[in-house]
């Protein structure tokens, strides 16, 4: 049931990084970044890996993101 609602959170923040991934709507990365965190922690709590790995690859196109638009460093 956790990694139902961990996927389910993964798909959220995922339509966030799609919509952050357009030419100046980058900042709403900083806000994809705390909802596939949290997404994570519950997949940390599930016993299937498949929410947390979505996650994983969620938070990470989106510090990719951020980098390369000068958010971070």
């Amino acid at each position: 049931m956790l990694n139902l609602v961990s996927i389910l959170v993964g798909l959220f923040a995922a339509l966030l990084t799609l919509v952050g991934l357009i030419p100046l709507l980058g900042w709403v990365n900083w806000f994809m970044l705390p909802v596939a965190f949290i997404g994570l922690v519950i997949g940390l709590l599930s016993d299937s890996n498949g929410g947390r790995n979505l996650n994983l690859i969620i938070m990470v196109v989106g510090i990719l993101r951020l980098m390369l638009g000068g958010g971070i460093f």
